[in-house]
């Protein structure tokens, strides 16, 4: 992690702050544009609203919640006279860290939960269905119902991808019950590992990945190319990974750019994994059924209601993803972890701890066809 006082020094040995060229409020910038965008982003929406339009767009909004690769927001949305299409949006796709867009259709699966999640909450039932047609839509049907605010539902604004360390402690046995409940779907599992040997394995699978993408010089540009480097930036484009999120302080778009290239090393990063990993109370793996999109879908939705749930009860979730997204790696941390069928989704690590800035979402306008 790049600390504030390691960044101004550099910033100061490069010049900048010698100068007086850059002071440190400058490097603040867009704080109170970025906090207002925050505001706006992770709220719950005004209840009651009978204008059938209005509510299909909120309920868009909630979907657009959802994590996806680096923020991407690789989706858009077709509304019907009562029913939502999610469809992928390839122009937002990530090619060197997801080539068989498996992330991206595991956050269509992630929209469409928290689409559904909200649908229950303003009264409707859903009937959704993966067309694995041309369009590769997920149709989801709504009927009117009775409503029902879960507690999933009432999570959907304070979820997010923690990335920091927790607190190490263990979490109770009732807990990790419901996390297992929440993340179990149609055609997909989850394991849950606690054991701190087991664990240590999943850490050596995640920095032999991190390894392998650090030395690829495309997998560090496409990164780049979706970093924030401070408030202003984040709340003008509504996409993207902020620098905050993470722990880094802002910076103008061309210093963060060169800090970026200056401390991000492999070292840096396997020594931030192996804090995360040993602080959490455990580590999650999805798996479906079946390497398809229609699972890939269905992973996220289970991802989703684990996310949720695990937000509903106060742990925070975080995305330890490099044994799946290295091609070659996969089988192996697959056996490690006795899974012999099926194909690992996703690695997730769980526990509490403080939260951090949040990420940003695009209007609903910029995502509607």
């Amino acid at each position: 992690m790049l600390t504030r006082r390691k960044f101004i020094a550099t910033a100061v040995a490069t010049g900048v702050g010698a100068t007086g060229a850059l002071t440190f409020r400058s490097l603040s910038a867009g704080s109170a544009e970025y906090e207002q965008a925050v505001q706006r982003t992770w709220r719950h929406g005004a209840r009651g609203s009978s204008d059938a339009p209005a509510v299909l767009r909120e309920l868009v909004r909630y979907a657009t919640l959802a994590p996806s690769s680096h923020n991407s927001q690789c989706w858009k949305f077709r509304l019907g006279d009562q029913s939502v299409a999610i469809l992928p949006d390839y122009r937002r796709r990530c090619p060197i860290v997801d080539p068989d867009d498996h992330h991206l259709f595991v956050s269509l699966g992630c929209a469409a939960e928290n689409l559904v999640q909200a649908a229950s909450a303003m009264g409707f039932r859903d009937d959704t269905v993966f067309n694995a047609g041309a369009n590769e839509s997920l149709d989801i049907a709504l009927v009117r119902a009775t409503e029902s605010r879960t507690p999933l539902f009432e999570a959907i604004p304070r979820r997010q991808s923690t990335r920091r360390e927790f607190d190490g402690q263990p979490l109770a046995n009732g807990e990790l019950r419901l996390l297992e409940s929440a993340g179990t779907g149609n055609g997909v599992r989850v394991h849950l590992l606690t054991d701190r040997q087991a664990m240590e394995n999943v850490l050596d699978f995640v920095v032999q990945g991190n390894t392998a993408q650090m030395r690829d010089p495309a997998f560090v540009r496409e990164l780049k190319d979706w970093l924030r480097f401070n408030g202003g930036q984040a709340a003008r484009l509504g996409d993207g990974l902020f620098a905050g999120c993470s722990g880094n302080p802002s910076a103008p778009g061309w210093l963060g750019g060169l800090m970026f290239d200056l401390f991000f090393t492999e070292k840096a990063e396997n020594d931030k994994y192996a804090r995360h990993v040993r602080s959490s109370a455990g580590i999650a793996v999805f798996v479906s059924e079946r390497e398809d999109k229609k699972h890939w879908v269905e992973a996220g939705r289970a991802l989703q209601r684990f996310a949720l749930q695990a937000t509903a009860m106060d742990v925070r979730t975080a995305h330890l993803n490099q044994p799946v997204e290295v091609a070659a790696l996969r089988s192996q941390f697959a056996e490690s972890i006795g899974i012999s069928t099926g194909r690992p989704d996703l690695v997730i690590r769980f526990g509490r701890g403080p939260g951090m800035p949040r990420s940003l979402r695009r209007p609903v306008e910029a995502v509607l066809l």
